[in-house]
């Protein structure tokens, strides 16, 4: 077992776990999804949610197995290291840290956002048009600070503070369900008295609404409670418990959610459709419209500790990232120091803390950042199925304290599902963020001429299949259907089923170019299974 491995504390239980992970659910994405999702779709966002709890619910049943087979921290950057090599390995884990650091400024954009409708100048002022301005900026650069310093003294002061934040930002999104429900509630919003009224813009619109609307964005914490397996009580019990029952919990909570947002619109407001909708903090400007006094106030208090507690969440798990990319030799060995006394690594909690920064300057709203996070969280999810299955073909030897039943065909659906969710994102978003995943790989280069290209035919061997699907994907999201943002080459109705196709055939290669790589030799957990 590697020494920085070892300065990791197993002092997280089951339930703290499970709270990690719905903690990181509830954060800025209740506050503002219900919004876009409506925007995007009208009251057929309901079906978004539970299409898109369904797709992430695929994909971290592959990362349950995966997080109980390799319990360590940051282990989300590392599996596909295992059994794919280091090329697929770095794109993935780039992917997965470029999706979760910027979550941390989006959460502190969040709060000061909801701030920015108090009905005094000041508050006002840090907020204009659809960004920040360079008062709320600074507010927002304070909140990251604030997630820093919880996270800065040790995992037993987030571990704490965390499940306290938790217990009542859940309680916040449940009080505004009922508050919402038992109003004004215009039944008629729902349209379901006229043909195509549910579904106003057509089922493309919920699926787009899945892709960047938050909904993915809501659900990326499943990963917090797998990328802080190392510091876990019993993993194999743990992971699986924590992840499962986090998606679910959170599924009931957005759905109601989406349903009181829905009923909850004044119908003059949506006279014009709902693309007309525009709020500057949603559910605390719809309690006031309802004479909810006592609820806005709460929400305006919520939208401080909600994307507070996420925020500090995720300033945990990216240093995990970190100390994880240093472990695959691809970051500064600096990084993956351990403190000593506290147990966290400090330098790569600056480091996410400078890029943090970079983000919030870069987009200063929270519909502006939604959308990228979202897009590259799908991308750093898609290693997953292929792994866990490559790695049950490849060392079957292996001891699984989870394996999940069914595999064989969760892993291609999943697979096939995060795909579609690619497609769904629209033309542009698609292929830039693709090009921003290969973008990087000049610093994956870097370290492997320092390294003498060791065995850098047989990473390019297991890699072909990746660096080929992401231009593949971004092709097909270019010709694809206007609906989803492309240029008509390929008609509508035809779309999803020629991604699918092109999916499932990217699957079978990726999970055939598996191998059995020397980097199983540094997991410090997994084991083959011992015989009589």
């Amino acid at each position: 077992m590697e020494q920085a491995e070892i300065g990791m504390r197993r002092s997280i239980g089951p339930w703290a776990l499970m709270l990690t992970g719905l903690g990181s659910m509830i954060g800025s994405g209740w506050l503002f999804g219900a919004w876009h999702a409506a925007a995007l779709s009208g009251p057929a966002a309901i079906f978004s949610w539970v299409i898109g709890a369904g797709i992430i619910l695929a994909i971290a049943l592959t990362y349950v197995e995966l997080g109980a087979l390799f319990p360590e921290s940051g282990g989300m950057v590392r599996y596909a290291r295992y059994s794919h090599g280091s090329l697929v390995g770095f794109i993935s884990a780039w992917a997965n840290w470029i999706s979760i650091v910027s979550v941390i400024p989006i959460e502190a954009i969040a709060s000061v956002q909801y701030m920015a409708s108090w009905p005094y100048p000041w508050a006002q002022a840090m907020y204009s048009g659809s960004e920040l301005t360079h008062s709320g900026l600074v507010a927002a650069g304070a909140l990251v600070v604030v997630y820093f310093l919880l996270n800065y003294w040790g995992v037993k002061l987030f571990v704490r503070s965390n499940t306290a934040i938790t217990l009542f930002k859940f309680a916040i999104p449940s009080l505004t369900i009922a508050g919402l429900l038992l109003s004004d509630f215009h039944v008629g919003n729902l349209a379901l008295d006229r043909p195509g009224g549910f579904a106003p813009y057509g089922w493309s619109a919920v699926f787009t609404a899945v892709a960047t609307s938050g909904i993915v964005f809501s659900y990326n914490g499943f990963q917090s409670p797998v990328s802080l397996a190392g510091e876990a009580r019993h993993p194999a019990r743990s992971i699986p418990v924590a992840v499962i029952g986090a998606v679910l919990i959170a599924l009931v909570l957005y759905v109601l959610l989406q349903v009181a947002f829905v009923g909850a619109v004044n119908p003059r407001d949506i006279a014009g459709g709902w693309h007309a909708l525009n709020f500057t903090s949603p559910f605390a400007e719809l309690a006031l419209a309802v004479n909810l006094n006592w609820l806005a106030v709460v929400l305006y208090i919520d939208a401080f500790v909600s994307p507070s507690g996420t925020g500090s969440i995720y300033t945990a798990t990216t240093a995990r990232m970190i100390h994880a990319m240093v472990r695959n030799n691809t970051m500064p060995e600096m990084f993956g120091r351990i403190h000593p006394l506290f147990g966290v690594p400090r330098q790569a909690m600056w480091l996410n803390l400078a890029v943090s920064f970079i983000f919030m300057l870069l987009f200063r709203g929270w519909g502006a950042l939604v959308g990228v996070i979202s897009v590259a969280t799908i991308i750093s999810y898609l290693t997953g199925p292929i792994s866990v299955m490559a790695l049950r073909l490849k060392a079957p030897e292996y001891h699984r304290p989870v394996r999940i039943a069914g595999m064989g065909l969760v892993a291609p659906l999943a697979f096939l599902l995060g795909s579609l969710v690619l497609y769904w994102a629209r033309w542009p978003l698609t292929g830039q963020l693709m090009l921003l995943m290969l973008a990087s790989l000049p610093i994956f280069f870097y370290y492997q001429a320092k390294a003498g290209w060791h065995d850098f035919a047989a990473e390019l061997a297991s890699a072909w299949w990746f660096m080929l699907y992401l231009p593949t994907m971004a092709l097909l999201s270019y010709l694809g259907s206007s609906n989803f943002g492309g240029r008509g080459v390929i008609p509508s109705g035809w779309d999803n089923g020629i991604v699918a196709l092109a999916a499932l055939g990217f699957y079978v290669w990726g999970v055939r170019s598996g191998r059995r790589t020397r980097y199983l030799d540094e997991a410090a957990f997994a084991a083959p299974a011992t015989t009589g």
